[in-house]
């Protein structure tokens, strides 16, 4: 707790990344490949969580449960580890504490980033280990801005740019909290997206994950990945 106060009071002061120099990189593995990941500064209680669930390997095993084409990739449902074929999976994890919505306008739902999920509550507070990864899809100027509208936000031209070429789920922004994103290659992501799935958007063969994380210096992982550090 004391650390996430202390991330909490450094963002609040708005001292960019906390003059860190290090940071550490995700490796999400399953038998179709891996893709690595970094998570963001803006959002530290989220940050926080997703580190002590990886370390404490909460992860290792468990599915990605829920798979929609053109959409997203979902997991970190405890009761999907050792699941039954049958089993309805996605509610699980509702007895942890749930994290505070963490709302930044720099981090937006492009293809690749990584966002809380969460039930219908009205403060929007996120799963406290359930999670999705971008696919998306295109979106025109015309799509964005009805968003805009909708959601009372503004888009930068850099965002515009990427859901017009990258894509990615505008329609969730302002409603979900983004905390990471893929860097490097999301061929993993396209993978796992485009496998068969049952009728409740299980994929009928287990996904299975393994993450694991590495401290690395920020330059470095700029250097050799290209993800920029605001």
């Amino acid at each position: 707790m004391r650390k996430l106060l202390l991330l909490t009071i450094l963002l609040t002061l708005g001292i960019s990344a906390f003059s860190q120099k290090k940071d550490y990189l995700y490796t999400l593995e399953t038998d179709k490949g891996k893709l690595y990941f970094v998570l963001y500064d803006e959002t530290p209680l989220h940050k926080a969580n997703f580190e002590k669930l990886v370390q404490s390997k909460f992860y290792d095993g468990l599915l990605f449960h829920r798979v929609i084409r053109n959409f997203m990739i979902q997991g970190g449902d405890p009761d999907s580890r050792n699941a039954e074929k049958d089993a309805r999976l996605g509610g699980g994890g509702g007895q942890m504490e749930r994290i505070p919505f963490e709302y930044h306008p720099a981090r937006f739902h492009k293809k690749g980033v990584i966002a809380a999920a969460r039930d219908n509550n009205p403060e929007k507070k996120s799963s406290a280990c359930q999670f999705y990864i971008v696919q998306g899809k295109k979106f025109t100027d015309t799509d964005l801005d009805a968003f805009e509208n909708k959601n009372d936000l503004k888009y930068t031209e850099a965002q515009r740019t990427a859901y017009k070429t990258l894509g990615g789920t505008p329609h969730l922004d302002k409603n979900y909290t983004v905390f990471g994103e893929v860097v490097g290659s999301t061929a993993l992501l396209d993978t796992i997206a485009g496998v068969k799935t049952d009728s409740f958007n299980r994929p009928e063969e287990d996904q299975k994950m393994k993450i694991s994380m590495k401290k690395m210096k920020r330059k470095k992982i700029t250097k050799k990945y290209g993800y920029t550090y605001l």
